[in-house]
Protein backbone atom coordinates (compact mmCIF):
# COMPACT_ATOMS: atom_id res chain seq x y z
CA UNK A 1 0.00 0.00 0.00
CA UNK A 2 1.30 3.46 -0.89
CA UNK A 3 2.38 5.58 2.09
CA UNK A 4 3.10 8.85 0.26
CA UNK A 5 1.18 11.70 1.89
CA UNK A 6 -1.94 12.46 -0.10
CA UNK A 7 -1.57 16.09 0.97
CA UNK A 8 2.23 16.25 0.61
CA UNK A 9 2.63 18.39 -2.51
CA UNK A 10 3.33 21.63 -0.65
CA UNK A 11 5.82 20.10 1.81
CA UNK A 12 9.59 19.82 1.36
CA UNK A 13 10.46 18.01 4.59
CA UNK A 14 9.13 14.76 5.99
CA UNK A 15 8.16 14.27 9.62
CA UNK A 16 9.95 11.73 11.77
CA UNK A 17 8.08 8.46 12.26
CA UNK A 18 7.37 9.22 15.91
CA UNK A 19 5.75 12.54 14.91
CA UNK A 20 3.61 10.66 12.38
CA UNK A 21 2.60 8.24 15.11
CA UNK A 22 1.66 11.08 17.47
CA UNK A 23 -0.52 12.73 14.84
CA UNK A 24 -2.14 9.58 13.46
CA UNK A 25 -5.62 8.45 14.43
CA UNK A 26 -5.74 5.13 12.57
CA UNK A 27 -5.22 3.18 15.79
CA UNK A 28 -8.77 4.06 16.81
CA UNK A 29 -10.67 5.59 13.90
CA UNK A 30 -10.38 2.32 11.97
CA UNK A 31 -13.52 1.45 13.95
CA UNK A 32 -15.30 3.71 11.46
CA UNK A 33 -13.98 1.87 8.39
CA UNK A 34 -17.42 0.58 7.39
CA UNK A 35 -18.95 4.03 7.80
CA UNK A 36 -16.10 5.59 5.80
CA UNK A 37 -16.66 3.23 2.89
CA UNK A 38 -20.43 3.75 3.00
CA UNK A 39 -19.90 7.51 2.94
CA UNK A 40 -17.56 7.23 -0.03
CA UNK A 41 -20.00 5.02 -1.95
CA UNK A 42 -22.77 7.57 -1.46
CA UNK A 43 -20.44 10.42 -2.45
CA UNK A 44 -19.20 8.79 -5.65
CA UNK A 45 -22.74 7.86 -6.72
CA UNK A 46 -23.65 11.51 -6.29
CA UNK A 47 -20.64 12.53 -8.40
CA UNK A 48 -22.05 10.44 -11.24
CA UNK A 49 -25.62 11.69 -10.78
CA UNK A 50 -24.48 15.31 -11.03
CA UNK A 51 -22.23 14.62 -14.02
CA UNK A 52 -19.07 15.51 -12.13
CA UNK A 53 -17.56 12.07 -12.84
CA UNK A 54 -18.17 9.71 -15.75
CA UNK A 55 -20.08 6.44 -15.25
CA UNK A 56 -16.92 4.50 -16.15
CA UNK A 57 -14.83 6.19 -13.47
CA UNK A 58 -17.59 5.84 -10.91
CA UNK A 59 -18.07 2.12 -11.57
CA UNK A 60 -14.34 1.51 -11.13
CA UNK A 61 -14.40 3.35 -7.82
CA UNK A 62 -17.53 1.54 -6.63
CA UNK A 63 -16.06 -1.86 -7.52
CA UNK A 64 -12.86 -0.97 -5.70
CA UNK A 65 -14.66 0.28 -2.58
CA UNK A 66 -16.89 -2.79 -2.46
CA UNK A 67 -13.88 -5.09 -2.72
CA UNK A 68 -12.25 -3.20 0.15
CA UNK A 69 -15.44 -3.52 2.18
CA UNK A 70 -15.52 -7.29 1.55
CA UNK A 71 -11.92 -7.60 2.74
CA UNK A 72 -12.72 -5.43 5.76
CA UNK A 73 -15.49 -7.79 6.82
CA UNK A 74 -13.08 -10.71 6.44
CA UNK A 75 -10.35 -8.94 8.47
CA UNK A 76 -7.98 -8.90 5.49
CA UNK A 77 -7.08 -5.19 5.51
CA UNK A 78 -3.87 -3.74 6.89
CA UNK A 79 -3.77 -0.08 7.91
CA UNK A 80 -0.63 2.00 8.41
CA UNK A 81 0.30 4.89 10.67
CA UNK A 82 1.96 6.59 7.69
CA UNK A 83 -1.47 7.07 6.13
CA UNK A 84 -2.65 8.74 9.35
CA UNK A 85 -6.36 8.05 9.44
CA UNK A 86 -9.05 5.73 8.15
CA UNK A 87 -9.90 8.04 5.21
CA UNK A 88 -6.38 8.15 3.77
CA UNK A 89 -5.80 4.46 4.45
CA UNK A 90 -8.93 3.52 2.51
CA UNK A 91 -8.02 5.87 -0.33
CA UNK A 92 -4.47 4.50 -0.48
CA UNK A 93 -5.77 0.94 -0.65
CA UNK A 94 -8.23 2.00 -3.34
CA UNK A 95 -5.41 3.61 -5.34
CA UNK A 96 -3.36 0.41 -5.14
CA UNK A 97 -6.34 -1.54 -6.50
CA UNK A 98 -7.72 0.67 -9.27
CA UNK A 99 -4.96 3.17 -9.97
CA UNK A 100 -5.04 6.98 -10.33
CA UNK A 101 -8.78 7.10 -10.91
CA UNK A 102 -9.12 6.59 -7.15
CA UNK A 103 -7.94 10.17 -6.74
CA UNK A 104 -11.20 11.38 -8.30
CA UNK A 105 -13.19 10.04 -5.32
CA UNK A 106 -12.25 13.03 -3.20
CA UNK A 107 -13.69 15.54 -5.67
CA UNK A 108 -15.98 18.02 -3.91
CA UNK A 109 -15.28 16.91 -0.38
CA UNK A 110 -12.70 17.26 2.41
CA UNK A 111 -11.55 15.04 5.20
CA UNK A 112 -13.34 17.53 7.45
CA UNK A 113 -16.83 16.71 6.21
CA UNK A 114 -15.78 13.10 5.59
CA UNK A 115 -14.80 12.44 9.21
CA UNK A 116 -17.87 14.28 10.49
CA UNK A 117 -20.05 12.07 8.28
CA UNK A 118 -18.30 8.91 9.46
CA UNK A 119 -18.70 9.94 13.09
CA UNK A 120 -22.39 10.76 12.67
CA UNK A 121 -22.95 7.38 11.00
CA UNK A 122 -21.01 5.55 13.73
CA UNK A 123 -23.14 7.03 16.53
CA UNK A 124 -26.35 6.77 14.48
CA UNK A 125 -25.75 3.05 13.88
CA UNK A 126 -25.19 2.31 17.56
CA UNK A 127 -27.96 4.30 19.21
CA UNK A 128 -30.63 1.71 18.27
CA UNK A 129 -28.47 -1.05 19.79
CA UNK A 130 -28.19 0.86 23.06
CA UNK A 131 -31.89 1.69 23.17
CA UNK A 132 -32.75 -1.98 22.53
CA UNK A 133 -30.51 -3.13 25.41
CA UNK A 134 -32.10 -0.62 27.79
CA UNK A 135 -35.57 -1.79 26.81
CA UNK A 136 -34.49 -5.38 27.48
CA UNK A 137 -33.63 -4.38 31.04
CA UNK A 138 -36.94 -2.56 31.34
CA UNK A 139 -38.74 -5.74 30.28
CA UNK A 140 -36.84 -7.72 32.91
CA UNK A 141 -37.65 -5.10 35.54
CA UNK A 142 -41.36 -5.25 34.73
CA UNK A 143 -41.37 -9.04 34.91
CA UNK A 144 -39.59 -9.01 38.27
CA UNK A 145 -41.88 -6.25 39.56
CA UNK A 146 -45.00 -8.15 38.52
CA UNK A 147 -43.76 -11.12 40.57
CA UNK A 148 -43.19 -8.90 43.61
CA UNK A 149 -46.09 -6.46 43.77
CA UNK A 150 -46.93 -7.67 47.29
CA UNK A 151 -43.36 -8.30 48.42
CA UNK A 152 -42.74 -5.96 51.34
CA UNK A 153 -39.37 -4.34 52.00
CA UNK A 154 -38.15 -1.33 53.95
CA UNK A 155 -38.10 1.92 52.05
CA UNK A 156 -35.13 4.12 52.89
CA UNK A 157 -34.26 7.76 53.20
CA UNK A 158 -30.75 8.68 54.38
CA UNK A 159 -30.19 4.88 54.28
CA UNK A 160 -32.42 4.67 57.37
CA UNK A 161 -35.63 2.66 57.52
CA UNK A 162 -38.34 5.11 56.49
CA UNK A 163 -41.58 3.40 55.50
CA UNK A 164 -42.42 -0.09 54.23
CA UNK A 165 -42.84 -0.28 50.45
CA UNK A 166 -43.55 -2.83 47.73
CA UNK A 167 -40.40 -4.31 46.20
CA UNK A 168 -42.25 -4.08 42.89
CA UNK A 169 -42.61 -0.34 43.51
CA UNK A 170 -38.86 -0.11 44.13
CA UNK A 171 -38.12 -1.89 40.85
CA UNK A 172 -40.50 0.32 38.89
CA UNK A 173 -38.62 3.39 40.11
CA UNK A 174 -35.63 2.15 38.09
CA UNK A 175 -37.92 1.38 35.17
CA UNK A 176 -38.88 5.06 35.17
CA UNK A 177 -35.24 6.14 35.23
CA UNK A 178 -34.44 3.89 32.27
CA UNK A 179 -37.50 5.19 30.43
CA UNK A 180 -36.00 8.68 30.61
CA UNK A 181 -32.68 7.25 29.40
CA UNK A 182 -34.42 5.80 26.35
CA UNK A 183 -36.10 9.14 25.67
CA UNK A 184 -32.76 10.95 25.90
CA UNK A 185 -31.07 8.55 23.46
CA UNK A 186 -34.07 8.81 21.13
CA UNK A 187 -33.71 12.59 21.14
CA UNK A 188 -29.98 12.14 20.57
CA UNK A 189 -30.93 10.41 17.31
CA UNK A 190 -32.45 13.65 16.02
CA UNK A 191 -29.15 15.55 16.28
CA UNK A 192 -27.13 12.59 15.04
CA UNK A 193 -29.34 12.00 12.01
CA UNK A 194 -27.99 15.04 10.13
CA UNK A 195 -25.60 14.83 7.19
CA UNK A 196 -22.46 17.01 7.10
CA UNK A 197 -21.34 15.52 3.78
CA UNK A 198 -20.85 18.20 1.14
CA UNK A 199 -19.77 20.91 3.57
CA UNK A 200 -16.21 20.18 2.34
CA UNK A 201 -13.44 21.80 4.38
CA UNK A 202 -15.58 24.58 5.84
CA UNK A 203 -17.09 26.68 3.04
CA UNK A 204 -18.80 24.20 0.72
CA UNK A 205 -17.55 23.49 -2.80
CA UNK A 206 -17.65 24.96 -6.30
CA UNK A 207 -18.73 21.61 -7.75
CA UNK A 208 -22.49 21.21 -8.43
CA UNK A 209 -22.97 18.54 -5.74
CA UNK A 210 -26.30 17.20 -4.52
CA UNK A 211 -26.25 17.00 -0.71
CA UNK A 212 -29.84 15.80 -0.54
CA UNK A 213 -28.92 12.77 -2.66
CA UNK A 214 -26.01 11.72 -0.41
CA UNK A 215 -28.10 12.28 2.71
CA UNK A 216 -30.82 9.99 1.36
CA UNK A 217 -28.26 7.39 0.25
CA UNK A 218 -26.85 7.28 3.79
CA UNK A 219 -30.26 7.30 5.47
CA UNK A 220 -29.91 10.71 7.09
CA UNK A 221 -33.13 12.52 7.95
CA UNK A 222 -31.71 16.02 7.57
CA UNK A 223 -28.75 18.06 6.29
CA UNK A 224 -26.66 20.72 8.04
CA UNK A 225 -27.64 24.05 6.50
CA UNK A 226 -24.38 25.78 7.49
CA UNK A 227 -21.05 24.38 6.28
CA UNK A 228 -19.05 25.85 9.19
CA UNK A 229 -21.37 24.20 11.69
CA UNK A 230 -21.40 20.95 9.74
CA UNK A 231 -17.67 20.28 10.09
CA UNK A 232 -17.23 21.64 13.63
CA UNK A 233 -20.37 20.45 15.42
CA UNK A 234 -19.90 17.69 17.98
CA UNK A 235 -23.05 18.36 20.00
CA UNK A 236 -24.40 14.98 19.00
CA UNK A 237 -21.32 13.30 20.53
CA UNK A 238 -21.59 15.41 23.69
CA UNK A 239 -25.28 14.51 23.98
CA UNK A 240 -24.37 10.87 23.55
CA UNK A 241 -21.73 11.02 26.29
CA UNK A 242 -24.06 12.97 28.56
CA UNK A 243 -26.87 10.46 28.02
CA UNK A 244 -24.46 7.57 28.57
CA UNK A 245 -23.23 9.19 31.79
CA UNK A 246 -26.77 9.54 33.15
CA UNK A 247 -27.51 5.95 32.14
CA UNK A 248 -24.39 4.69 33.91
CA UNK A 249 -25.27 6.78 36.95
CA UNK A 250 -28.63 5.00 37.11
CA UNK A 251 -27.02 1.57 36.72
CA UNK A 252 -24.41 2.51 39.32
CA UNK A 253 -27.07 3.46 41.87
CA UNK A 254 -28.85 0.16 41.28
CA UNK A 255 -25.56 -1.76 41.53
CA UNK A 256 -24.72 0.02 44.78
CA UNK A 257 -28.00 -1.22 46.23
CA UNK A 258 -27.54 -4.70 44.78
CA UNK A 259 -24.18 -4.86 46.53
CA UNK A 260 -25.87 -3.91 49.81
CA UNK A 261 -28.92 -6.14 49.40
CA UNK A 262 -26.77 -9.27 48.88
CA UNK A 263 -24.64 -8.63 51.97
CA UNK A 264 -25.08 -10.61 55.19
CA UNK A 265 -26.29 -7.45 56.91
CA UNK A 266 -29.27 -7.04 54.55
CA UNK A 267 -29.62 -10.49 52.94
CA UNK A 268 -32.54 -9.39 50.77
CA UNK A 269 -31.24 -10.85 47.52
CA UNK A 270 -28.88 -13.48 46.17
CA UNK A 271 -27.08 -13.07 42.86
CA UNK A 272 -26.53 -16.01 40.55
CA UNK A 273 -23.13 -17.68 40.64
CA UNK A 274 -22.86 -16.66 36.97
CA UNK A 275 -22.50 -13.01 37.95
CA UNK A 276 -20.37 -13.30 41.08
CA UNK A 277 -16.81 -14.33 41.92
CA UNK A 278 -14.97 -15.87 44.84
CA UNK A 279 -11.93 -14.95 46.89
CA UNK A 280 -8.42 -16.33 46.39
CA UNK A 281 -7.99 -16.58 50.17
CA UNK A 282 -11.44 -16.63 51.81
CA UNK A 283 -13.40 -19.74 50.74
CA UNK A 284 -16.78 -18.45 51.91
CA UNK A 285 -16.85 -15.32 49.77
CA UNK A 286 -19.36 -14.69 46.99
CA UNK A 287 -18.58 -11.23 45.69
CA UNK A 288 -20.92 -9.06 43.55
CA UNK A 289 -18.02 -8.19 41.25
CA UNK A 290 -20.10 -7.55 38.13
CA UNK A 291 -22.25 -5.03 40.01
CA UNK A 292 -19.12 -3.41 41.40
CA UNK A 293 -17.53 -3.25 37.94
CA UNK A 294 -20.56 -1.53 36.43
CA UNK A 295 -20.49 0.91 39.35
CA UNK A 296 -16.78 1.50 38.74
CA UNK A 297 -17.08 1.91 34.98
CA UNK A 298 -19.53 4.76 35.47
CA UNK A 299 -16.57 7.01 36.37
CA UNK A 300 -14.86 6.04 33.12
CA UNK A 301 -17.85 7.24 31.11
CA UNK A 302 -18.18 10.44 33.15
CA UNK A 303 -14.54 11.16 32.36
CA UNK A 304 -15.12 10.88 28.61
CA UNK A 305 -17.90 13.47 28.83
CA UNK A 306 -15.71 15.91 30.73
CA UNK A 307 -12.86 15.22 28.32
CA UNK A 308 -14.85 16.15 25.21
CA UNK A 309 -16.39 19.19 26.88
CA UNK A 310 -12.87 20.36 27.72
CA UNK A 311 -11.71 19.74 24.14
CA UNK A 312 -14.60 21.71 22.66
CA UNK A 313 -14.75 24.66 25.05
CA UNK A 314 -12.24 26.94 23.30
CA UNK A 315 -12.28 25.79 19.69
CA UNK A 316 -12.65 28.52 17.06
CA UNK A 317 -14.63 27.75 13.91
CA UNK A 318 -14.35 25.62 11.95
CA UNK A 319 -12.28 22.42 11.98
CA UNK A 320 -9.23 22.04 14.24
CA UNK A 321 -6.98 19.04 14.82
CA UNK A 322 -8.22 19.02 18.42
CA UNK A 323 -11.34 17.35 17.07
CA UNK A 324 -9.31 14.20 16.54
CA UNK A 325 -9.83 13.81 20.30
CA UNK A 326 -13.60 13.52 19.91
CA UNK A 327 -13.77 9.84 19.02
CA UNK A 328 -11.83 7.67 21.45
CA UNK A 329 -14.07 8.60 24.37
CA UNK A 330 -17.19 7.85 22.35
CA UNK A 331 -15.78 4.55 21.07
CA UNK A 332 -14.79 3.51 24.58
CA UNK A 333 -18.18 4.54 25.95
CA UNK A 334 -19.96 2.33 23.41
CA UNK A 335 -17.55 -0.47 24.29
CA UNK A 336 -18.31 0.10 27.98
CA UNK A 337 -22.07 0.57 28.14
CA UNK A 338 -23.23 -2.17 25.77
CA UNK A 339 -21.67 -5.05 27.76
CA UNK A 340 -22.58 -3.29 31.02
CA UNK A 341 -26.23 -3.29 29.97
CA UNK A 342 -26.10 -6.96 29.00
CA UNK A 343 -24.39 -8.02 32.22
CA UNK A 344 -26.79 -5.94 34.28
CA UNK A 345 -29.78 -7.55 32.63
CA UNK A 346 -28.30 -10.99 33.26
CA UNK A 347 -27.85 -10.23 36.96
CA UNK A 348 -31.38 -8.93 37.25
CA UNK A 349 -32.99 -11.79 35.34
CA UNK A 350 -31.37 -14.42 37.58
CA UNK A 351 -31.58 -12.73 40.99
CA UNK A 352 -33.18 -14.62 43.87
CA UNK A 353 -35.51 -12.47 45.98
CA UNK A 354 -35.56 -13.37 49.69
CA UNK A 355 -39.07 -12.18 50.39
CA UNK A 356 -39.22 -13.36 54.01
CA UNK A 357 -36.05 -11.48 54.93
CA UNK A 358 -37.33 -8.32 53.30
CA UNK A 359 -40.61 -8.57 55.18
CA UNK A 360 -38.93 -9.41 58.48
CA UNK A 361 -36.83 -6.25 58.20
CA UNK A 362 -40.04 -4.18 58.34
CA UNK A 363 -41.37 -5.88 61.48
CA UNK A 364 -38.45 -5.11 63.78
CA UNK A 365 -38.10 -1.41 63.17
CA UNK A 366 -40.17 1.75 63.49
CA UNK A 367 -40.97 2.20 59.80
CA UNK A 368 -44.68 2.06 60.74
CA UNK A 369 -44.37 5.23 62.87
CA UNK A 370 -46.00 7.35 60.16
CA UNK A 371 -48.95 4.94 60.14
CA UNK A 372 -49.57 5.63 63.80
CA UNK A 373 -49.21 9.39 63.29
CA UNK A 374 -51.69 9.22 60.39
CA UNK A 375 -54.02 7.09 62.52
CA UNK A 376 -54.06 9.73 65.25
CA UNK A 377 -54.51 12.51 62.69
CA UNK A 378 -57.53 10.68 61.27
CA UNK A 379 -58.95 10.63 64.81
CA UNK A 380 -58.84 14.44 64.90
CA UNK A 381 -55.47 15.08 66.55
CA UNK A 382 -53.46 17.71 64.60
CA UNK A 383 -50.76 15.92 62.62
CA UNK A 384 -47.92 17.92 64.13
CA UNK A 385 -49.12 16.96 67.61
CA UNK A 386 -49.56 13.34 66.52
CA UNK A 387 -46.02 13.40 65.12
CA UNK A 388 -44.69 14.49 68.52
CA UNK A 389 -46.65 11.81 70.39
CA UNK A 390 -45.39 9.03 68.13
CA UNK A 391 -41.84 10.38 68.32
CA UNK A 392 -41.94 10.02 72.10
CA UNK A 393 -43.31 6.48 71.73
CA UNK A 394 -40.45 5.59 69.37
CA UNK A 395 -37.91 6.91 71.85
CA UNK A 396 -39.51 4.90 74.63
CA UNK A 397 -39.58 1.82 72.38
CA UNK A 398 -35.89 2.16 71.61
CA UNK A 399 -35.13 2.42 75.32
CA UNK A 400 -37.29 -0.58 76.24
CA UNK A 401 -36.73 -2.72 73.15
CA UNK A 402 -40.40 -2.60 72.24
CA UNK A 403 -41.79 -1.93 68.74
CA UNK A 404 -44.96 0.09 68.19
CA UNK A 405 -47.04 -3.00 67.43
CA UNK A 406 -45.93 -4.46 70.79
CA UNK A 407 -47.40 -1.62 72.82
CA UNK A 408 -50.38 -2.78 74.85
CA UNK A 409 -53.83 -1.27 74.38
CA UNK A 410 -53.68 0.00 77.96
CA UNK A 411 -50.55 1.98 77.10
CA UNK A 412 -52.13 3.25 73.89
CA UNK A 413 -55.22 4.40 75.81
CA UNK A 414 -52.97 6.40 78.13
CA UNK A 415 -51.77 8.31 75.06
CA UNK A 416 -55.25 8.83 73.61
CA UNK A 417 -58.64 7.29 74.40
CA UNK A 418 -59.37 7.56 70.67
CA UNK A 419 -57.07 4.64 69.89
CA UNK A 420 -58.92 1.39 69.29
CA UNK A 421 -57.98 -2.25 68.63
CA UNK A 422 -57.90 -1.56 64.88
CA UNK A 423 -54.59 0.25 65.39
CA UNK A 424 -52.74 -3.09 65.38
CA UNK A 425 -54.08 -3.90 61.92
CA UNK A 426 -53.01 -0.47 60.64
CA UNK A 427 -49.48 -1.00 61.98
CA UNK A 428 -48.91 -4.15 59.91
CA UNK A 429 -46.35 -3.49 57.14
CA UNK A 430 -48.51 -5.01 54.39
CA UNK A 431 -51.50 -2.88 55.43
CA UNK A 432 -49.32 0.22 55.54
CA UNK A 433 -48.16 -0.46 52.00
CA UNK A 434 -51.56 -1.43 50.59
CA UNK A 435 -53.22 1.72 51.95
CA UNK A 436 -50.78 4.07 50.19
CA UNK A 437 -52.99 4.25 47.16
CA UNK A 438 -52.34 7.84 46.07
CA UNK A 439 -51.33 8.13 42.43
CA UNK A 440 -47.75 6.92 42.00
CA UNK A 441 -47.67 5.52 45.52
CA UNK A 442 -46.52 2.12 46.73
CA UNK A 443 -50.02 0.69 47.19
CA UNK A 444 -50.44 -2.64 45.43
CA UNK A 445 -53.06 -1.29 43.03
CA UNK A 446 -50.85 1.66 42.13
CA UNK A 447 -47.84 -0.59 41.53
CA UNK A 448 -49.92 -2.81 39.27
CA UNK A 449 -51.05 0.27 37.37
CA UNK A 450 -47.41 1.23 36.83
CA UNK A 451 -46.65 -2.27 35.58
CA UNK A 452 -49.65 -2.28 33.20
CA UNK A 453 -48.65 1.10 31.81
CA UNK A 454 -45.06 -0.08 31.35
CA UNK A 455 -46.21 -3.18 29.47
CA UNK A 456 -48.24 -0.97 27.14
CA UNK A 457 -45.22 1.27 26.55
CA UNK A 458 -42.89 -1.63 25.86
CA UNK A 459 -45.31 -3.32 23.47
CA UNK A 460 -45.88 -0.19 21.37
Amino acid sequence: MSTAKLWGGRFSAQADSWVDEFGASISFDQLMADEDIEGSLAHVKMLQKTGILSPTDVQQIIDGLESIQTDLHQNKLHFTVENEDIHMNIESILTDRIGPVAGKLHTGRSRNDQVATDFHLYVKNRLPQIIAEIKTIQTTLVKLASENVETIMPGYTHLQHAQPISYGHYLMAYYSMLKRDVERFEFNQKHTDISPLGAAALAGTTFPIDRQFTAEELGFADIYNNSLDAVSDRDFALEFLSNASILMMHLSRFCEELSMWVSYEFNYLELSDKYTTGSSIMPQKKNPDMAELIRGKSGRVFGHLLGLLSTMKSLPLAYNKDLQEDKEGVFDTVKTILPALRVFNGMLATVKVKKENMYKATTHDFSNATELADYLANKGIPFRQAHGIVGELVLKGIQTGKNLQDISMTEFKEISPLIEEDVYEELKPEVAVERRNSFGGTGFKQVQMQIDQALTELNN
